[in-house]
């Protein structure tokens, strides 16, 4: 009996090399590094068009709001009508340099005003506490140039709340000068103010360190301790300017001007005092003046208004800062008020 031995033989199965796996783990990682990289330029690249798309969207939105208001701007001008009339010129607030009543606003409208053919007179309509003794004074230089001018188109001012100090120094070029009951009027004075801080740099320790080139270069300087010398020459300086406001009131009231010593001293008046004084003439409000003086009941508004394109340049923050500048530069400053 034979032992017969069948010997299976199973095909070896060959297993892949550690080489050739390592090979393509590697391929395969490159390929989707790379592919993640292609996907992340493609979204970069999509994210830098809309960006590039959305800000020329922004500009030329912004210049058809500048376009559509400046063509506001030139339609919404007031005709002037063809007929005779009153022109009226507002001064409402402080008066400067930067504002609805500088002397370059105020100069323009009355400039307007006068060459207008129909213009049979002009109203200044004041409500005003004073300001910049140099925007006052070429105010009221031109009124008078333009009085010269034109000698048949006279000038009344109409008083509102308050015309006081520099408002009342432009109100002295007037022919009359008309007012309420209640308004307040006069305060014929120069001030200058500051505040000085010495004392309590002392108290917390704090050293003021200036260096200037002048001996005089900073004085009314708030940090260091006040100078007599100075003192006395920014005295001398406002009664010069309160000498200049007195002069120009004098020359506009005339004789009308009462004999009292507390005229020039600063005091405002009522209205009713103010007539008794000889600083105001009577009684009347724009209407009564342009009915029963001018003779006229038609009134166009000449007051050169802020226009709209400029109020969107001042949003879009054309004019950022420019408060505390103004503050800045003209906290020193002489002032009528």
């Amino acid at each position: 009996m034979e032992n017969t031995t069948n010997d299976t033989t199973t095909p070896a199965t060959s297993s892949p090399q550690p080489e050739a796996v390592s090979e393509k783990s590697i391929a395969w990682e490159r390929e989707m590094i790379e592919k993640m990289l292609t996907a992340g330029l493609k979204e970069q690249r999509a994210k830098r068009r809309w960006s590039i798309f959305f800000k020329f969207v922004g500009i030329a939105i912004v210049l058809i709001i500048f376009g559509m208001a400046k063509t506001f701007d030139l339609s919404s001008s007031e005709t002037v009508p063809m007929e005779s009339h009153a022109a009226l010129i507002k001064i409402n607030g402080v008066i400067q340099s930067e504002g609805k009543a500088s002397a370059e606003n105020i100069i323009k409208a009355l400039q307007k005003a006068f060459g207008e053919k129909k213009t049979v007179g002009i109203i200044l309509r004041i409500n005003s506490p004073g300001g910049s003794p140099v925007q006052a004074g070429r105010i009221y230089d031109e009124i008078q140039r333009l009085k010269q001018q034109y000698p048949d188109k006279p000038v009344h001012v109409v008083v509102e709340e308050m015309c006081a100090s520099g408002g009342y120094y432009i109100a002295a070029a007037a022919n009359n000068i008309y007012v309420d009951k209640a308004s307040l009027v006069g305060s014929i004075g120069v001030l200058v103010n500051g505040f000085g801080f010495t004392g309590l740099m002392d108290k917390i320790g704090i050293e003021r360190r200036l260096m200037t080139s002048g001996k005089n270069k900073a004085f009314m300087d708030p940090f260091s301790p006040q100078n007599p010398q100075q003192k006395q020459y920014v005295q001398e300086l406002i009664d010069e300017i309160h000498e200049q406001f007195i002069a120009v009131v004098k020359t506009g009231r005339g004789d009308r001007l009462k004999e009292n010593g507390n005229i020039f001293s600063g005091l405002v008046w009522t209205g009713t005092k103010a007539i008794e004084l000889g600083l105001a003439d009577e009684l009347g409000n724009v209407d009564s003046v342009a009915r029963d003086v001018l003779k006229t009941q038609t009134i166009v508004d000449y007051t050169e208004e802020e226009k709209l394109s400029d109020r969107v340049l001042k949003k879009l923050g054309a004019s950022m800062g420019e408060g505390a500048a103004r503050y800045s530069s003209q906290e020193l400053l002489p002032s009528l008020k």
